[in-house]
């Protein structure tokens, strides 16, 4: 037998090539996941369009029942729409230190931002508990209908914001600011400033134009 062939295969074959379980290098493309994450908001972005059409179609619906002159307090809004965006103005500090690579100045303006997002849920669920009880519910009429359809769901991301967020703290108190966490917060920063952003579109088209005659 000749010294060529392996002794332990049937008829002399050669051993198989070692096999390749993955391709060596980098396989992750640069600023990858903040293209498919921008793709995520834009589709976003659709759903509420959709929320701000139909709104504009049933806002006026009002079922002989009251209006969103009879119902909105403003001076409440205000407030609620100032504690998100001083969020998005902590959460860009908490960006800056992430910068400068200081952990815990980045969590400490992480809890401060998930701190105004919890003050904001919370009178978003004051003023719908008060709603509710005059008896202006969602199946009230068309207009209350879209009216809790639209901010409720924009009340849901902030919730699921917030989860990320505390998520993301626990990932930077384990593992610290490596590269996957920056990205990750990355995403998170652009998530949180889009959620201000459709507030104030429905802080404008719901509440300021709904006081109006």
């Amino acid at each position: 037998m000749s010294d060529t062939l392996a002794p332990n295969l049937p008829g002399g074959a050669a051993p198989p090539a070692e096999p390749v379980f993955h391709v060596a290098g980098e396989h992750h493309p640069k600023n990858g996941t903040l293209l498919g994450f921008w793709v995520y908001l834009m589709s976003d972005c659709l759903i509420f369009a959709c929320l701000f059409a139909t709104y504009g179609v049933l806002g006026r619906n009002y079922a002989a029942g009251p209006s969103g002159a009879d119902l909105f307090d403003l001076p409440l809004v205000a407030v609620n729409t100032a504690l998100l965006l001083l969020s998005s103005i902590t959460y860009g500090f908490a960006m800056l230190e992430m910068r400068r690579n200081r952990v815990g100045a980045t969590q400490l303006w992480l809890a401060v931002t998930g701190i105004l997002g919890l003050g904001f849920l919370s009178l978003e669920l004051y003023e719908f508990a008060h709603l509710i009880h005059q008896g202006a519910g969602p199946q009230r009429s068309a207009f209350l209908s879209s009216f809790f359809t639209l901010v409720g769901t924009h009340g849901l991301h902030v919730t699921f914001g917030i989860v990320w967020l505390v998520t993301m703290m626990i990932q930077v108190q384990m593992h610290g600011l490596i590269p996957e966490n920056r990205r990750r917060l990355m995403c998170l920063s652009m998530f949180w400033h889009f959620l201000d952003l459709i507030w104030v579109g429905v802080f404008t088209f719901v509440y300021l134009m709904g006081v109006l005659p």
